[in-house]
């Protein structure tokens, strides 16, 4: 079966986004009253496995092993859901 993975990948909220400063003070430079702003990275992946279970065990095995870092800089979140053959 094929699935389709939405991954997000982001700095960890105690730690300072360099980029998502920088962009925020852009921002606030052309007039719009933001309050914040975080940067991050999605990820999506179209993979194949035998059922929902196996796909996200497969997509956390991913995000641990190269998509991000949990154990010193990163949290992530995804969803999976299952594709038609034909639909990637």
């Amino acid at each position: 079966m094929l699935f389709k993975a939405s991954i997000v990948v982001k700095l960890k909220p105690e730690l300072t986004d360099g980029e998502g400063e920088a962009t925020y003070g852009s921002l606030r430079d052309l007039g719009y009253n933001v309050r914040s702003v975080r940067v991050g990275k999605l990820y999506e992946v179209v993979l194949e496995a035998n059922d929902e279970e196996e796909a996200v065990k497969l997509v956390d095995s991913m995000c641990r092993r190269l998509l991000a870092n949990p154990e010193v800089k990163d949290d992530y979140s995804f969803r999976v859901e299952a594709l038609k053959e034909g639909s990637e």
